[in-house]
């Protein structure tokens, strides 16, 4: 029997993030909320954290419909995470992709922080910014050339 490796699996996890962890990812990364460093898939065995705030020990888990079915397993992983020190906030797919700067806000503020929200330089920051951009790129390619005289 092959043993696990956690390291693998973390990064196997990012490898293939779903589309509200991604959503997530994007506003969390690069100290854009609060200052705060944040880690995606953060192994802590033999666990791994779906998004992990080191300096301040809070644990940020996303919960799919999958969640349902395995409660006693998700109650165990967060008795140990707590026991470790970890705080756990828990938000579902469906309020990430419904409102992911609500989430943002959310997780400030269970931290005790106001919500704001730091650009990350270079690059596209926000989700919203990446909505933006894909409108204006689809309508660019909608629009007919303009007749050649």
């Amino acid at each position: 029997m092959s043993r696990r490796n956690i390291i693998e699996d973390a990064r196997e996890l990012r490898s293939r993030q779903t589309e509200a962890e991604a959503m997530l990812w994007s506003v969390l990364r690069a100290k854009q909320v609060g200052g705060l460093k944040f880690r995606r898939q953060n192994p802590e065995p033999p666990w791994i954290i779906d998004f992990a705030c080191h300096s301040r020990h809070l644990a940020v888990e996303i919960d799919g419909g999958y969640h349902d079915q395995q409660y006693a397993k998700d109650s165990n992983r967060e008795a140990f995470l707590v026991r470790r020190g970890w705080t756990i906030v828990r938000f579902t797919n469906e309020e990430i992709r419904q409102n992911v700067e609500a989430v943002a806000i959310a997780i400030a503020r269970s931290l005790g922080l106001e919500y704001e929200f730091k650009k990350r330089s270079g690059g596209i920051s926000s989700v919203k910014d990446r909505e933006r951009i894909a409108r204006d790129l689809e309508l660019r390619a909608t629009k007919q050339s303009p007749p050649l005289d």
